[in-house]
Formats: C-alpha cells, structure tokens, sequence
C-alpha cells in the first residue's frame, strides 16, 4: 500500500502518494497550480509547486500544463469581463513567480519558446501599463518578450527587433499615432522580416490595415491569441 496523508490545511481534497504515484494525482496537482494561477495566488504558489514536485510531478510538466495553461485560460477570461486589468496582472504575477522558483530544477530544452516578441511604445508617448501588461501576458503564456520601454524612436524597434518573429507597437495617445505610421513604415520598407502588431486605446483595426501592420490586438488576451495565429499560419 501506498503512503497517503494529508495536510490538515489543504482539506481532503489534496491526497499526496509516496509510491505509486498515478496519474489522478499528478493531475490534481495541476489542476490546483493552474488554479492558484488564475486566482493569482501569489502566497501559496510556490508551496504547492515543491509539494507537486515532491510528488513526482515532472517541474517540465507544472510548467506546460498548469503554469502556461492557466494564463492561456487568463485571456478569454479577460475577453469576457470576467477578470479585469489588475486580477490578470495578479495572475500574471504568480505565474512568473512560480517559473522563477522552477527555473533551477529545469534542464535544458524542458521550456521551448513560441516566439520572439519585441514590444514598445512608440516615440512622444510614455505611457506603459497597457504595454507592460501585454509583454505580461505573452511572456506568462510561452513567449521570449524583450520590452523595449515608452518614448521609442522607429529605429529603436528596428534595431531590437532585427532577430524577433514579431514587434508590437503600442500608442496611447492619438497624437502619437503618425508616430506608429512612421515606425511600421519603417519596419516594412527594411524588409526585416518580423510580422507587426499595433495595440492601444486609439488604434482601430482599420488603423492598422490603413497604416500596413500585419495585425491590431484590441488587449492582452487578444494579444496573445494573435500572435499564436500568427506564428502557426
């Protein structure tokens, strides 16, 4: 017979196996990691991981399947009101400290990348926590995010972004929507080779079409869901 016990504060639920450790298991530990992420639970993420560690569960497994799986379920949760900006960026948060705490246990090739992303604001505009949320929440969900910061000139996003898979472009304020003109305009006319995106509160999807960008992403979540499309056309 197997070891069981259980921790008086995780109620009955939480059935930890010595031996034997069958797959039921393992995947109630998922499925409560990928819990604690979307209720952006901060304080318990990292216990729970080296429980499931302890387990047996794969630190490649929590990574994938409840880790990235819980912020690929954060977007249509935002999309549909359900979560608002400062839930997601918790849920965020905990995502991130969780794979920070896993880092040391992981090998080589055990976290593949979807992409290379390059984001920024665009030149005359310092607003970031729209963009920062964005960069959040593609780097949460399995992308390599280089944030390059507010008040960016076009050359700026062309010099980081000459090894990218794509570039995202926010702007805030109307005033500094020639800016983004100018800046895809750029990136196109150098033939990098990087798709762009543009995101913000005055840019429309026909903006994006009027101005040659591959795509708009109305929020995070959206923006996450494009650039996965984007990679796998």
């Amino acid at each position: 017979m197997p070891e069981v016990f259980k921790s008086p504060s995780e109620g009955p639920a939480c059935i930890k196996i010595r031996e034997n450790k069958g797959e039921k298991t393992m995947e109630n530990y998922i499925g409560k990691i990928r819990e604690l992420v979307l209720e952006g639970e901060d304080e318990e993420i990292v216990e729970m991981i080296d429980e499931a560690v302890e387990a047996g569960v794969s630190p490649k497994e929590i990574v994938s399947d409840a880790l990235i799986e819980g912020m690929n379920q954060v977007g249509p949760l935002m999309a549909s009101g359900e979560l608002y900006v400062p839930e997601v960026l918790l849920c965020a948060e905990t995502m991130q400290l969780g794979l920070k705490h896993l880092k040391p246990q992981l090998q080589a090739g055990d976290v593949t990348t979807l992409g290379k992303i390059v984001i920024g604001t665009v030149e005359g505009d310092l607003h970031d926590i729209g963009k920062d949320l964005v960069a959040m929440m593609l780097e949460s969900s399995g992308f390599e995010v280089v944030n390059i910061g507010i008040d960016q000139a076009a050359e700026n996003f062309l010099e980081a972004g000459k090894d990218a898979d794509i570039i995202a472009i926010s702007a805030l304020l109307t005033t500094t929507m020639p800016a983004m003109r100018e800046t895809v305009k750029m990136l196109k006319e150098s033939k990098a080779g990087a798709r762009v995106i543009v995101g913000g509160a005055p840019v429309s999807d026909e903006f994006a079409k009027e101005i040659g960008a591959d795509g708009y992403a109305e929020d995070a979540g959206a923006a996450v869901v494009f650039c996965k499309e984007l990679l796998s056309a």
